[in-house]
């Protein structure tokens, strides 16, 4: 069984139960449900969802709190491997809040100050890097980053380059969030180190817009080109997707989803079936096929992870 390993975060998500609107009043107290997400957790489970016989692991910390033991038990229920989420004596899990507007956006509160999965690199040591340089793949992102104490920066790289110089492959989505840095050249820093390490990068072009005002495919493009990537591949919402492999263009018109609930874990979802096809063997219109069929089956979805059986409805009719 492939072993993919997915660095990052998980987080309590709170989501009112409707959407905002600009013609309704909301009333109080208004009703929420209460599940966990985030964007690399989110691409855990949707890739293995989609591939029950891919084995992903999650990489990260929570604390000891009830909330984090029920988190723990979600992963357990998802089939995502848990034998590197530690335990934190002195951190819970954050929070954030979640509220959609009526064509599908979406805008976030966060409680993630006192966030176990910041002190994640205190429980790295050398068997773990051991254990997870002999998987498949390693993936993590741009929030991932972000996440992780700027003291302890310096120990994920050294963390992240032990797994390339041992052989693992890298896969890198920028996924860039403004607010989760102190100011945009901090965020490129980081990004920096994460585009010369990777081997598979997975942009969205929302993200070089908002950190380096690039706003085409091409341009993006252009912008990875002093890079090694083996894969690049460039997701432009309902447009298009872009690839560039071995010198090589491709180019995959996206069909428009018409009824966009919540635009939440697009690209997650999307990055868990994608990196779970090319794994599996998949050649790349089949990926590409497959990974935006089920992106666009989820922004028809209330919340960042679909109810578990719809999900499985959906990947029987795609025949997997």
């Amino acid at each position: 069984m492939k072993k993919i390993f997915l660095i990052g975060e998980c987080m309590i998500e709170l989501k009112a139960q409707s959407a905002i609107s600009s013609t309704t009043p909301q009333t109080y107290p208004k009703a929420i449900n209460q599940s966990f997400a985030g964007d690399v957790l989110n691409t855990a489970v949707y890739l293995k969802r989609t591939f029950s016989d891919l084995e992903p692991y999650f990489i990260s910390a929570v604390g000891t709190d009830k909330l984090s033991t029920e988190m723990i038990a979600f992963f357990d229920q998802e089939k995502i491997n848990t034998e590197f989420v530690f335990r934190s004596k002195e951190k819970n899990a954050g929070l954030y809040a979640i509220e959609t507007d009526e064509v599908g956006e979406r805008s976030f509160t966060y409680w993630r100050e006192n966030s176990a999965a910041k002190d994640v690199m205190s429980f790295i040591d050398e068997k773990v890097v051991n254990c997870i340089s002999a998987g498949d793949m390693v993936f993590f992102s741009g929030i991932s980053l972000a996440v992780i104490k700027p003291a302890d920066r310096a120990k994920f790289w050294l963390f992240i380059k032990q797994l390339k110089d041992l052989g693992a492959k890298l896969v890198f989505d920028p996924n860039y969030r403004a607010r989760m840095w102190q100011n945009p050249q901090e965020a490129k820093e980081q990004f920096e180190q994460a585009f010369i390490c990777a081997d598979i990068t997975l942009p969205g072009i929302d993200d070089f817009e908002q950190l380096y005002g690039i706003t085409t495919a091409e341009a993006v493009f252009e912008f990875c080109q002093p890079y090694q990537f083996d894969e690049l591949v460039i997701k432009n919402g309902e447009a298009s997707i872009c690839v560039y492999i071995n010198e090589l263009a491709y180019h995959f018109q996206i069909k428009a989803v018409a009824n966009v609930i919540d635009t939440t874990s697009a690209g997650d979802s999307f990055n868990g079936v994608y990196l779970g096809a090319r794994a599996k063997g998949f050649d790349l219109e089949q990926a590409i096929n497959l990974a935006s069929k089920a992106a666009g089956f989820v922004i028809q979805h209330h919340g960042a992870i679909v109810e578990q059986g719809a999900y499985q409805a959906f990947i029987k009719e795609q025949y997997i």
